[in-house]
């Protein structure tokens, strides 16, 4: 479910995709990007990816929005209303890049919405900015 990388154990990633292709490319590119990344860890749905937050530190998520169970926008509701992950870099990996899409998780305090199909240079120059952007915890 997760590799370490001994560089930054404290620099944990969270991907959350119903798609199991879509979460091992994310994995792959983070994993080529040449920025300090810990624990890369996976969920197919926003309840599975909280229970990782409870329980890991995690210093980025990915999520997408459409999913089963639990979707990304509720995702983020949940993380907004508790309060508990107020460091956590958010950043939205969707298909859907809807101008009402973008409204909607405007105040949800994502730092970026990359849409899908991504070139994986871009998501690459995400994870970049966010390492060169990120306090380490």
């Amino acid at each position: 479910m997760s590799e370490t990388t001994e560089a930054a154990p404290d620099r944990n990633i969270l991907i959350v995709d119903d798609s199991a292709m879509m979460r091992a490319m994310i994995r792959r590119v983070a994993a080529l990007a040449d920025v300090p990344i810990g624990r890369v860890f996976e969920a197919a749905n926003g309840a599975e990816a909280l229970a990782i937050l409870e329980r890991e530190p995690i210093a980025a998520l990915f999520t997408d929005i459409n999913m089963p169970v639990m979707t990304g926008t509720e995702l983020l509701r949940v993380i907004e209303e508790r309060g508990a992950w107020p460091d956590l870099i958010r950043v939205i990996v969707s298909t859907d890049g809807s101008q009402a899409r973008r409204e909607e998780v405007d105040h949800l305090h994502v730092r970026c919405y990359v849409e899908k199909p991504f070139r994986p240079e871009v998501m690459r120059d995400v994870l970049c900015e966010l390492s060169a952007d990120a306090d380490p915890r």
